[in-house]
């Protein structure tokens, strides 16, 4: 870009509908999201969370796409050589689901009508259709990703890299096929991963169930909330240190309605506070039984089959569903005395995230991950401070899951993903694990061979997407550049689902943390704090807020409502107030740019023809700079963000755009050129810090701005300038400020009108004070509206005034030809009425008890606010009465 003038103007209003599209055009075409080699600058890599590929961009999204887009941004312009790999992910069971539904809705069709092959081929189709809807999604939020280099969890590269992790990690005997305790949805037909099972509060029973010994009617006392799964039942537990039932261990029970005998046996598992302190013992149908089970080599029978519906094992209540069973069993135990009691209670149950079924904990065979050798070198790591977790606080609650993972179950009874690598010998019953597809048996040579139906944990190949997204197991240009990554930036929610396995994976597979930070935010929740979800309504869509106030908007409220790792509430008013910041920020450029030179030509900077106000603008854009950076450094988005609003709309546009019209409208000629010069200055630098955030409308105002030499997303970051430094400076534009709000107030607190000239009265007994306010005497008539402005070291307290104290000075507001005092007094009589009753209708709101325990937190909060704000106000109209009764 050319210097010089710009041949364009801002519109009168800022439009972002009509410039986004063009701008991230420009940016693409440019080639600016993809790095220029250059050896001497550091790299810093991202790789983006890969969202479902048949999913739609949600507000989780775009708060994570945000803050990873401010971080690529800012290091773009500070030098480093900065890659962000998209990609997406194909979401085994979320795109399975999301295709049969659409055939059966379509065509009426399963998909084992379709068979495997061409089922693989329309999610093949699918995909192709539609996969490319969320990618442009996270366009329209102006992500400045390089898509040369986008990639797909499926695609061959990434392909190649999940076949050769799982043979490694088999040949190395840390993945093995065994049964155990896994997730089961009975509707999908599928195992699932912790992440894919919603937890929700329901109502239920809690059953007291008589187990007898078989000697004079004793019992013992088992409660439970299942007891359709007591068929399975191997034995009862107690804790060892239990002595109520020390005289029972090792005799046996007899399991109601069955024909059964099981033991009475110890373990410390039991938490004897519970219940009764017995636990019956089901191995087959609960994680928690299953270890005891384990540790007392116990049998693990099943008596619920993969569809939910119970088996032979229940005798006749074989057929029948859990819930239908439930209801079976409780009145079979009535009836026959088994039953001591009921009591009801509320409990968190799984169900699956696709489908809303309950999830059965479910002993199946299948394949899994030994996590114990892959978490010790991780824990190692992260104790020995190589993983740095923003906020800080996440460490411990790693390190705590790593001390306690269980091995990982990583395959799923889906058609769609990454079909596992094994082959089964039908004649020596062998098992082929083969990073190529293989037609005959490795051990005897049969062709008798068939590949394992199952496919891969989506979370599996997620693992490796740090490194294989760089073009591992190859040692290609890009992973020897750009891997370990620099950071990476997604919710506290994934934390173990994802961040640990990538972390186990890159420490195995390169022998490096796959980042060197891991910055972590929460939720997003509705205005009242609650989940956002499809079935509470409560959701919003953010290509709606783009649609209706424009991405930057949407983007600045993400990250200014940022605090590391907690969650954020959205409130369409914060979308709103930062759509003012971006229409203040425009109408001040247009200002700038309308009072610039003609020909585009601006002065250079003199520090000794430069008034107080100019040097306090650079002091504070210099101040703003460095802790922008600082807080970008540390990922602190919120306030960095905030500290930009800030300065942009106070000082800048609010404090010494006003300063610089005394000066632009002047009679000094040279005043003008080096305050068009201040104003360029610090609308450049304010453009350059502001980018990162809200990259659209500071670009095409940077397109309108003289002297230009590139496109905004790759000029240089803003740097201090130890000339601005001006301590002086801040201190004098300081006291004048103080000086204008203390009339202003005074000026509103008596409804003087805008238009009304007021007399003012400074007195100060320092002379530098008073030496200040004589410089500065024209800004202060201008902005509190004085015709006739005294300013001396001594001198009699005016009679009728109002005062206010500045530091170093005592101002005084005299009141006649203003201000009736009788007037003022009935005036002022009223509002203590008004007053009163808002006060007395609050403390009666809040007084009540069932107002307080019942309505919504922030209402509460919202009222106490009030009573607080209207009690000030009556005390600041009861002293103003005081005083005007005292003159």
């Amino acid at each position: 870009m050319p210097n010089g003038p710009s041949n364009r103007s801002l519109a009168s209003v800022y439009v972002p509908q009509t410039v986004e599209k063009e701008i991230y055009q420009l940016w693409e075409q440019g080639g600016y999201f993809q790095p220029r080699p250059d050896l001497s600058k550091r790299p810093f890599s991202i790789v983006m969370p890969p969202p479902n590929v048949t999913g739609s961009l949600h507000l989780g999204h775009a708060w994570d796409n945000t803050l990873q887009d401010i971080v690529i941004r800012y290091k773009r312009m500070v030098g480093f050589d900065v890659v962000w790999v998209p990609g997406t992910d194909h979401a085994g069971i979320a795109t399975q689901t999301r295709v049969e539904k659409t055939l059966q809705e379509q065509e009426s069709l399963s998909r084992n009508d379709l068979g495997r092959e061409v089922f693989v081929k329309r999610v093949w189709e699918w995909k192709q259709k539609f996969g490319s809807l969320i990618t442009d999604q996270i366009r329209a939020l102006g992500s400045s990703c390089d898509w040369s280099r986008q990639r797909f969890t499926m695609d061959d590269g990434l392909s190649t890299a999940v076949r050769e992790v799982f043979v490694r990690l088999y040949e190395k005997g840390m993945i093995y096929r065994g049964k155990r305790i896994i997730n089961w949805c009975p509707r999908c037909a599928t195992a699932l991963s912790d992440i894919e099972v919603e937890h929700q509060d329901i109502s239920a029973r809690l059953y007291y169930v008589r187990y007898l010994t078989g000697v004079d009617d004793q019992a013992v006392i088992v409660a439970t909330t299942r007891p359709e799964t007591m068929f399975a039942d191997v034995a009862v537990a107690v804790h060892p240190a239990d002595e109520r039932y020390v005289s029972l261990v090792g005799q046996t029970l007899h399991l109601p309605l069955t024909n059964s005998v099981i033991p009475i046996i110890t373990d410390t598992y039991v938490d004897p506070e519970f219940g009764t302190g017995c636990v019956k013992i089901t191995p087959a149908h609960d994680p928690n039984d299953f270890e005891v089970g384990q540790r007392h080599h116990l049998d693990m029978p099943q008596c619920i089959d993969a569809d939910g519906k119970l088996n032979a094992l229940a005798g006749p209540y074989a057929g029948l569903t859990r819930e239908q069973a439930r209801v079976q069993v409780v009145a079979d135990l009535k009836a026959g005395g088994y039953l001591e009691r009921e009591e009801d209670m509320v409990h968190a149950v799984g169900h699956c995230s696709r489908c809303n079924t309950v999830v059965e904990p479910f002993l199946s065979t299948q394949w899994f991950v030994r996590m114990e050798e892959l978490a010790r070198p991780a824990l190692a790591g992260v104790e020995a401070q190589n993983l740095n977790f923003v906020p800080e606080r996440f460490q411990k609650v790693f390190i705590h899951w790593l001390e306690n993972v269980r091995d990982w179950c990583i395959s799923r009874q889906l058609w769609w993903g990454h079909r596992i690598p094994a082959w089964y010998c039908d004649d020596c019953g062998q098992i082929n694990v083969s990073r190529e597809e293989l037609t005959t048996c490795e051990f005897c040579h049969s062709a008798n061979i068939h590949q394992d139906e199952d496919v891969l944990d989506t979370w599996f190949s997620s693992a490796l997407w740090p490194f294989s997204t760089l073009g591992w197991p190859q040692q290609s240009e890009d992973f020897l550049r750009y891997f370990p990554t620099s950071a990476l930036m997604t919710g506290y929610d994934i934390l173990f689902f994802w961040v640990a396995r990538m972390v186990f994976m890159g420490l195995e597979f390169t022998e490096h943390m796959p980042f060197q930070d891991v910055v972590l935010h929460g939720l997003i929740r509705a205005e009242d704090g609650k989940k956002m979800s499809k079935s509470l309504g409560n959701g919003v869509d953010p290509l709606d807020v783009i649609e209706r106030y424009g991405a930057d908007a949407l983007r600045f409220t993400l990250a200014t409502g940022t605090t590391p790792g907690n969650d954020q509430r959205f409130h369409w008013e914060k979308v709103e107030g930062s759509r003012n910041f971006i229409n203040k920020l425009w109408n001040a450029s247009r200002f700038v740019l309308l009072n610039l030179s003609a020909d585009g030509v601006m002065a250079p900077l003199d520090k000794s023809r430069l008034q107080a106000v100019d040097r306090w603008i650079l002091h504070r854009l210099n101040d703003t700079i460095e802790s922008v950076s600082n807080f970008l450094d540390g990922y602190d988005f919120g306030e960095a963000g905030r500290r930009l609003y800030n300065f942009a709309w106070d000082d800048f546009c609010d404090w010494y755009i006003e300063f610089a019209k005394l000066s632009l409208y002047g009679q000094d000629a040279e005043m003008k050129l080096q305050t068009q010069a201040v104003l360029h200055t610090v609308l450049d630098g304010l453009l350059r810090l502001l980018h990162p955030f809200i990259p659209f409308v500071t670009e095409e105002i940077w397109r309108s701005l003289p002297q230009r030499e590139q496109a905004l997303i790759v000029t240089q970051w803003p740097q201090t300038q130890a000339q601005w430094v001006s301590v002086e400076a801040e201190k004098e534009v300081g006291l004048v400020q103080e000086v204008v709000r203390a009339g202003r107030n005074i000026r509103s607190e008596l409804g003087i009108s805008p238009g009304r000239e007021i007399t003012m009265e400074i007195q100060t007994e320092q002379s530098d004070t008073e030496s200040i306010l004589i410089r500065s005497r024209l800004y202060i008539q201008r902005f509190c509206h004085v015709a006739d402005l005294v300013i001396h070291t001594q001198g009699d307290i005016p009679r009728l005034a109002l005062s206010a104290v500045v530091s170093g000075a005592q101002l005084y507001v005299p009141l006649a030809g203003l201000v009736d005092v009788g007037t003022e007094l009935e005036r002022l009589g009223k509002d203590v009425v008004r007053l009163q009753g808002e006060v007395q209708r609050a403390e009666k709101k809040l007084n009540n008890s069932k107002f307080v325990e019942k309505a919504p937190s922030d209402v509460v909060t919202s009222e106490r606010n009030k009573l607080v704000d209207y009690q000030e106000k009556l005390q600041r109209v009861r002293q103003r009465m005081d005083w005007f009764q005292s003159q």
